[in-house]
């Protein structure tokens, strides 16, 4: 198993963004959670296998329709075992 924290930059929140990516993560099989930031980014952590990974990756870097991905930060994280796939609150 892999995990990674992502920070999407640009307009990302207002547009459903975090719901958007929970459908995709369930139907792709990762765990992990979704969240705004006070700065208007987006952040989540996912954990799967690397092609899940790359899988919501790639929908991340698009988004849903109405957003605009300027950019998308990863980095590794330490894998957890967790299960399941969250829309958290604004950190």
């Amino acid at each position: 198993m892999k995990r990674v924290r992502v920070i999407v930059s640009g307009g990302v929140q207002g547009v459903g963004y975090r719901y958007t990516m929970r459908m995709i993560a369930i139907d792709t099989g990762v765990a992990g959670w979704v969240r705004n930031r006070g700065d208007g980014t987006v952040e989540a952590e996912i954990e799967g296998t690397p092609g899940q990974i790359d899988e919501v990756l790639a929908w991340m870097a698009e988004g849903p329709p109405g957003s605009r991905v300027d950019a998308a930060t990863v980095t590794d994280a330490a894998p957890t075992g967790a299960t399941g796939f969250e829309v958290r609150g604004t950190a």
